[in-house]
């Protein structure tokens, strides 16, 4: 997938410059999250592209191993419980996390800690019923070469479950108790499902060819739909539309 690409390219500190901080300190933080949280805690390492993932019991409802305890992963993607996400939230926390690294990145350093991604994600649980669950995401930079060091996953069951189940995601200052960025694509119910998935291959970065492969549908067909976008979003381009449905 692109956007795993894009994001590898970003988050991956492949110049393996100095960093102090101290990998047991944040593992032990990581442990204590889950403990006190009841929540599946997961730290990635971007300088040793590792991650350590701590559960609770939260980890069983959502049928989830729990032999290895933390359980220690050569990459910063948890695929056990990746897999277990909605593959259209899989995708758009992809691209959140994308947006949060760059507005990061564009933050003066003293301020970054303040911010955080706050997710409501639809899992399969231990039933293979999907079920709302509460994502937190913080990035802890290096002191000392300025480079993102560790990023910080909470993953703990949604306590309203009687909502419809329908994925929100947001960017938010700590400090401040501010939305900075909140997505608008779930309740911006004005775009069918197959124009929500050509708007999606879009935002990747795929050409009208390529969709209609993915899709199965003739490229006419994929040009039709880019249009039919166009009109209801009221943009002047369908790249638009996919930043504005993510903004």
């Amino acid at each position: 997938m692109e956007i795993i690409e894009k994001l590898n390219s970003r988050l991956l500190d492949s110049t393996k410059l100095p960093c102090k901080l101290d990998t047991e300190v944040y593992k032990q933080r990581a442990l204590t999250y889950a403990q006190m949280e009841g929540a599946i805690s997961v730290l990635s390492d971007m300088q040793a592209d590792k991650s350590y993932v701590y559960k609770s019991a939260v980890a069983i409802e959502l049928g989830l191993n729990m032999d290895e305890n933390p359980a220690e992963i050569d990459s910063i993607w948890e695929e056990e419980i990746i897999k277990k996400i909605h593959p259209d939230d899989r995708l758009k926390k992809y691209i959140h996390e994308l947006r949060f690294y760059e507005l990061m990145e564009a933050m003066d350093t003293g301020s970054r800690a303040e911010y955080c991604v706050h997710s409501k994600i639809r899992m399969k649980d231990k039933n293979n019923q999907y079920r709302l669950v509460k994502h937190r995401m913080f990035y802890v930079y290096s002191p000392d070469n300025g480079k993102l060091r560790f990023a910080l996953c909470l993953y703990h069951i949604a306590l309203d479950q009687s909502q419809p189940l329908i994925s929100d995601f947001m960017i938010i200052n700590t400090a401040k108790g501010e939305v900075v960025v909140k997505d608008r694509l779930d309740y911006q119910n004005i775009l069918s499902k197959r124009e929500l998935e050509v708007l999606k291959y879009i935002g990747e970065g795929y050409a009208s060819k390529e969709i209609a492969g993915f899709l199965s549908i003739s490229v006419n067909t994929v040009s039709r739909h880019r249009q039919n976008i166009l009109e209801k979003l009221n943009v002047k381009n369908s790249v638009q539309a996919f930043k504005d449905s993510f903004h």
